[in-house]
């Protein structure tokens, strides 16, 4: 089966685990989406550093990264509307403070995915209809998606697309598996209160995926209106 469409959505995550932002564009190579994930909060966990994630302190989620212009390092919103540069000294301890634990930064050019050197891709028609199953609009940012797309496939059909090809504008993304997700959907991007049944939901109908991982061939940029072709 062949498709066809759109990329509607493309969205950042400068640290892992933090809100992120929706963009027009977006590099990409090999590595994954530039500068996506390529910072990180650590803690200790039995003596050892740990990447801190939502699944430990959902807290993380109420701070917001972005990338103003063209820098390389974010620039993180706080939830008391204080602004933070990355490299700013304090921002250990305000963090610290905030999450009620002792924390550490650390940056990775490479990235820091669960999964390494991928993207993950969403399709609108699953977004819809998850949602129309569970009688609840979802909101696409739970998920922490990099490309968003509208094509004209069914619902669920890129669970079957493992080893065949994206071509996304001047991109070509190889579809790697689906996305089995973790409890951080789970969580509201806005407010951090669980629901639950979400992940149930996604286990018990869809074996726990949403999305599909990918990885792209060569550098390109991607553009919000770029033509989407399955191959």
């Amino acid at each position: 089966m062949h498709a066809a469409g759109t990329v509607t959505q493309l969205h950042q995550w400068p640290v892992k685990s933090m809100a992120g932002q929706p963009v027009e564009e977006l590099a990409i190579g090999p590595r994954g989406a530039a500068g996506d994930r390529a910072h990180a909060v650590f803690d200790v966990h039995k003596g050892e550093p740990r990447r801190l994630t939502a699944r430990q302190s959902p807290r993380l989620l109420a701070w917001r990264a972005t990338y103003p212009g063209d820098r390389r390092e974010p620039v993180l919103l706080a939830p008391d509307g204080r602004e933070w540069s990355w490299a700013d000294p304090g921002l250990a301890s305000a963090l610290s403070e905030d999450l009620d634990r002792e924390v550490t930064l650390r940056s990775d050019p490479a990235g820091q995915q669960d999964l390494p050197d991928s993207l993950l891709v969403t399709v609108q028609c699953t977004l819809e209809a998850v949602s129309a199953e569970l009688g609840s609009p979802l909101d696409l940012r739970r998920f922490r998606t990099n490309i968003h797309v509208e094509l004209d496939t069914p619902a669920f059909a890129e669970e079957e697309w493992e080893g065949r090809r994206l071509r996304v504008g001047e991109a070509e993304l190889d579809l790697l598996h689906p996305c089995e997700r973790c409890a951080i959907p789970t969580r509201d991007p806005d407010t951090q209160e669980k629901w639950a049944p979400l992940l149930r939901h996604l286990f018990d109908r869809h074996s726990g995926r949403f999305g599909i991982n990918a990885r792209a061939t060569g550098a390109a940029t991607l553009r919000v209106g770029d033509r989407v072709t399955l191959q």
